[in-house]
């Protein structure tokens, strides 16, 4: 039997759904973003990219988190 997905990542599927796009290409323009601080990407994406908070909260945290897993 498959674990259920949980954290962050459980909204991924939602997520593509919504919004059209592929959680990679989110993760790229994340990282791709001029900012670094977590809520301001949370807010830049609500506002330049029309996502919702709990949608823009959810790839954020993931992003930053495998961000910080690669440094260690």
């Amino acid at each position: 039997m498959t674990a259920a997905v949980k954290g962050p990542a459980s909204y991924f599927p939602s997520i593509e759904k919504k919004y059209g796009r592929p959680v990679a290409e989110w993760k790229d323009l994340i990282r791709s973003a001029p900012l670094t601080r977590h809520m301001e990407l949370v807010a830049w994406l609500k506002t330049e990219h029309g996502l919702g908070h709990g949608h823009a909260n959810a790839l954020v945290a993931h992003t930053l988190a495998e961000d910080t897993a690669k440094e260690a």
